[in-house]
C-alpha cells in the first residue's frame, strides 16, 4: 500500500464535541490532545515522514477572548507535557507561522522545544500556529523582494522553485494528503501553496475522536486514488 510522504490535518470539530456534551469549547480542546497523540503514533507506526497540524490559525484571534485565552494556556501545558515523550520518539518538532504575535513566555517554550528536538529523524511534527497559507505566501514573495533588491535574484528568475524556497516546510517532502475533520469542506486557509497536487480527504469525525483507525482509513482511501499531475491515467498506470 501507498504511504503519503507527507499529511495535513485541519483539526476541526473540538466545540461542538464539548457542546454536545454540555461542556465548554475549552474541555473540547483539551480533549483534542489525544487525537494528537494518536495521530502521532499512527504517523509512526505507518512510517509517515511528516505531520502538520493546523493548530491556530491567524483567523482565530477572532474568536471570544476566554477561548483564545484557554488555548494559549493549554499550548502551555502540552508543550510542558508532550515534548519528553515527543522527543523519546524521535518526533522533531517545529512551530510555522507568524510567531510574534505570541507572549514572550511561549514563544521561548516554542524555541526550547523545537531546539530540543531538532535532530530527531523519525517524524517532522509541524505545528502551524497563527498561520494562514496566504501569509505564508505573501511571506515568501517578501523574500524574494529582499533578494531583488540585495541583487541577489533577477526579478525575471523568480519562478515556482525560486519561490517555494520561501514557504513554510520547503524542506519537506511535498504534501500528499490533507484531511479535515469535523464535516466542513473546506481548506480554510490552510496550506494554500502547498496543498496544490495533494489529496483532499474529509471525515465527519470530530476532532477528539479521531483516531489511529480513523488515520489509517484516510491512508486507505489515499491509495486507491490515481495521481496523474496532469497525465493522463495511461501514462502513470503501472506497466506490466
Amino acid at each position: 500500500m501507498t504511504i503519503p510522504r507527507h499529511i495535513a490535518i485541519v483539526m476541526d470539530g473540538n466545540g461542538r464535541w464539548a457542546k454536545a456534551r454540555l461542556r465548554p469549547r475549552s474541555f473540547g480542546h483539551n480533549a483534542g490532545r489525544k487525537a494528537v497523540r494518536e495521530v502521532v503514533e499512527g504517523c509512526l507506526r505507518q512510517g509517515v515522514e511528516a505531520l502538520t497540524l493546523f493548530a491556530f490559525s491567524s483567523e482565530n484571534w477572532r474568536r471570544p477572548d476566554e477561548e483564545v485565552g484557554a488555548l494559549m494556556e493549554l499550548f502551555l501545558r502540552a508543550l510542558d507535557k508532550e515534548v519528553d515523550e515527543l522527543h523519546g520518539q524521535g518526533v522533531r518538532l517545529r512551530f510555522i507561522g507568524d510567531l510574534t504575535a505570541f507572549n514572550a513566555e511561549l514563544r521561548k517554550r516554542m524555541e526550547l522545544a523545537m531546539a530540543r528536538t531538532a535532530d530527531n529523524l523519525k517524524l517532522a511534527l509541524n505545528v502551524a500556529v497563527n498561520y494562514g497559507g496566504r501569509w505564508d505566501i505573501v511571506h515568501a514573495a517578501r523574500q524574494a523582494a529582499i533578494a531583488v533588491a540585495q541583487g541577489e535574484l533577477r526579478v525575471e528568475d523568480i519562478d515556482e522553485t525560486h519561490l517555494g524556497r520561501w514557504t513554510s516546510l520547503a524542506e519537506l517532502p511535498p504534501l500528499d494528503l490533507f484531511i479535515r475533520t469535523g464535516g466542513e469542506v473546506r481548506v480554510s486557509n490552510f496550506l494554500l501553496w502547498q496543498i496544490a497536487y495533494a489529496e483532499l480527504y474529509f471525515t465527519d469525525t470530530l476532532w477528539p475522536d479521531f483516531d489511529q483507525a480513523c488515520l489509517a482509513r484516510a491512508i486507505e482511501d489515499f491509495a486507491r486514488r490515481e495521481r496523474r499531475y496532469g497525465k493522463t491515467g495511461e501514462q502513470v498506470a503501472p506497466s506490466v
